[in-house]
């Protein structure tokens, strides 16, 4: 019962948070308070209940981090066992030569019961008991906890590196990942912490054995000296009562010394202990088929014990057969279960959505020498950059870019890398990785030793140096950036390039709906009363398509919502959202300039181009001719205003933007061509060049 209300003591402080602190303040209590001789009985038994259960629960966990809390309840359960031998050592001191009753039931049972009274016997029996402790069990659990702590560290990189690679390879969620790294963290501290504790576990087994000696040796000279005992009558009593003390302390000892090295051995697994001995030991019947036919010769030796031997030859023979019989009977089912699967028609095993394979919509594949680059345990500095790319992306386009996954591929040579949109590869390049890329701007002031190769981004003359090189190169005007920055940069470009492409149709809904939550009436109005969802994502799609961010959607769902009853072509309304968007392409183009330079064309060139659209086809009627010499003529006024340092925008009516934007969009990348409509009225424009001034320039009839 008084193990009971104390247990029941505890249970209440430890709903309220006072579990610890009061459990600490009865152990400092035990150290200086004298205890009576009931409370030392409760106690004890408190103290071997404790170990029981503590062991109970490492024999059940399924993973060692089922049982976080073991290092500091070996800590707590350790100092409340020193705490007890202090306690009871002055009970026994004081009180010894009374009697081997002195120090409570529990000591005095342990003392007379177990080893019979006869404290020689007990000496041994107590030695053995920490020979038991303390070199086998304490020392083996040491060890494995040493070198599981030292494993785990030194496997901790490379499990960061599978979470790493299988969320970016889609497998798993960010909530999962996170999980899992959370579990990787609390391992690594778990055994950290078993490393340490099991240190509790071996310094008690020797404070065990000094607190014998020194109660022998006091117990004997204060029975003798100061309370007249003889040398028998004093070893009896102080004796028995200090081996019960110290069999009370081991037996607890010896049941948390088997849990820690039962908890630090586990392997994680979906069985408990007991069904891991079953399932492991048991399941070959063979091992127990010549178990009992050694046992069995044995059994049959004359002089040997023979029922016992051939009894358990018996039991394992029936066990063998037993399993042999079971295993039988599951191939069987097996058999069978296949069967009935082949036998069953095709329409039971019929393909669902599930088999299909969604596409990455953006994809980095790496050869095998490039996974440095993104492995974070060997310092691979590319994922970030890629975070970076993907947060500077989404703010200026104004839409989510799609995450990047990341895959090693075999089949790519070691030091090379491609991206695909959308399954399709967009953009493949070879570079090295422990180099660096010196890129040629258009004016440098001397050449360096190098591999002469092109920026994959740009396509400008660059070469492979190393790095004792960077600051010569620089020096001579060359741009000059890691294998880290040469990846994030092409990706960059490509996903800036083809941003029309990564917008669907659930990307834009998050936009309307993060704009309802300010303009709720505005996206009503817009979706569907006005336009389908699909014309708005088509109009963003042609803005993107032409460099045009759309982060001011608001701008854009207004004048769609302006602009839709009277039409639902998706190239009228992107041409009159341009013009509401005119004041930030063009800031866009040229800053905060007053002036802007521009390009136009010959009003008779102009004329003849208006003439060869006016039948819908898009300019499909300009003559091949006109159109080579116009593409050349607008390749150089572009070339001449990048050599000045100024935008190079060609300026041409409403009606012409469309079709000469598609005519130089991928050929003349550095050429911006705006209608007048999309001009700023505060904007003054300076003609810098005129295109097609000459005669011979005519139209296909």
């Amino acid at each position: 019962m008084a193990q009971l209300a104390v247990m029941n003591t505890l249970r209440g402080f430890g709903r309220s948070g006072l579990g610890a602190p009061v459990l600490m303040m009865m152990m400092m209590a035990m150290i200086i308070v004298p205890l009576a001789p009931f409370m030392l009985d409760a106690l004890f038994s408190f103290n071997i209940s404790l170990a029981l259960v503590i062991l109970l629960v490492t024999v059940y966990s399924l993973r060692p981090l089922d049982f976080t809390l073991f290092p500091m309840v070996l800590l707590i359960t350790t100092l409340l066992r020193l705490a007890l031998n202090v306690a009871s050592t002055r009970v026994v001191l004081l009180e010894g030569h009374t009697g081997t009753g002195a120090a409570g039931r529990v000591i005095e049972a342990f003392g007379d019961f177990v080893v019979g009274g006869n404290y020689a016997v007990g000496l041994v029996v107590f030695t053995i008991l920490v020979i038991i402790n303390f070199v086998v069990i304490t020392k083996g659990a040491t060890r494995i906890s040493e070198v599981s702590a030292r494993f785990t560290l030194d496997a901790m990189p490379g499990k960061q590196m599978a979470i790493d690679a299988d969320l970016n390879a889609g497998l798993i969620d960010q909530d999962t990942a996170r999980k899992r790294r959370q579990e990787v963290s609390d391992e690594a501290e778990f055994y950290g912490s078993m490393d340490g504790a099991s240190k509790f576990v071996r310094g008690d087994a020797i404070a065990g054995i000094l607190i014998l000696v020194v109660n022998i040796i006091g117990g004997l000279a204060i029975g003798m000296l100061q309370h007249d005992l003889s040398f028998s009558q004093a070893a009896h009593n102080y004796a028995l009562l200090t081996i019960g003390d110290g069999l009370v302390a081991q037996i607890p000892a010896l049941l948390l010394s088997t849990a820690a090295g039962i908890i630090i051995t586990r392997v994680s697994s979906s069985q408990n202990m007991g069904e891991q001995v079953l399932t492991q030991l048991f399941s070959n019947p063979r091992s127990l088929g010549v178990t009992a036919g050694v046992l069995a010769v044995m059994g049959m030796i004359p002089g040997m014990p023979n029922v016992p031997f051939l009894t358990l030859a018996a039991i394992a023979g029936g066990g063998a057969y037993w399993i042999t019989r079971q295993q039988k009977r599951k191939q069987t089912e097996a058999i069978e279960e296949t069967d009935k699967a082949a036998t069953a028609p095709a329409e039971a095993r019929d393909l669902s959505w599930d088999d299909v394979t969604p596409l990455d919509a953006v994809g980095l594949e790496v050869g095998y020498r490039l996974i440095p680059m993104v492995d974070k345990a060997q310092d691979g500095q590319l994922m970030a950059r890629i975070k970076g790319v993907r947060k500077k992306l989404s703010q200026e386009l104004g839409f989510l870019v799609p995450s990047v996954h990341i895959r090693d591929n075999l089949e790519l040579s070691p030091t090379t890398y491609r991206i695909s949109l959308m399954g399709v590869t967009v953009g493949e390049a070879t570079i090295h990785p422990e180099r660096e890329l010196a890129i040629n701007p258009g004016q440098v002031f001397g050449t360096i030793e190098g591999a002469e190769t092109r920026d994959p981004a740009f396509g400008l003359q660059a070469f492979w140096i190393t790095a004792d090189q960077r600051e010569n190169a620089q020096t001579m005007g060359y741009t000059v950036v890691d294998a880290n920055t040469v990846v994030a940069t092409h990706l960059s470009q490509l996903i800036k390039t083809h941003a029309h492409q990564l917008l669907g149709h659930e990307e834009v809904q998050h936009l309307l709906d993060m704009l309802a939550k300010s303009a709720p009436k505005l996206v009503e109005n817009l979706v569907p009363d006005t336009l389908s969802l699909g014309v708005v994502v088509k109009v963003l799609q042609n803005l993107l398509e032409e460099s045009v961010p759309i982060r001011d959607i608001r701008s854009i769902a207004e004048t769609l919502a302006e602009h839709g009853g009277r039409s639902q072509d998706p190239d009228v309304l992107t041409a009159a959202v341009r013009i509401a968007l005119g004041r930030s392409i063009v800031q866009q183009i040229n800053g905060m300039a007053a002036e802007l330079p521009v390009i136009t064309l010959d009003p008779n060139l102009e004329q003849l181009l208006h003439q060869s659209i006016q039948g819908g086809d898009g300019g499909a009627g300009v003559e091949p001719g006109l159109a080579e010499r116009l593409h050349t003529a607008l390749l150089e006024s572009a070339q001449a205003q990048e050599l000045a340092g100024q935008p190079a925008v060609l300026l041409v009516s409403a009606p012409l933007r469309s079709m000469l934007s598609r005519f130089v969009r991928h050929t003349i990348t550095t050429l911006h061509v705006l209608s007048y409509n999309e001009i700023p009225t505060d904007k003054q424009i300076r003609i810098v060049a005129t295109v097609g001034q000459q005669p011979s320039m005519t139209a296909a009839n």
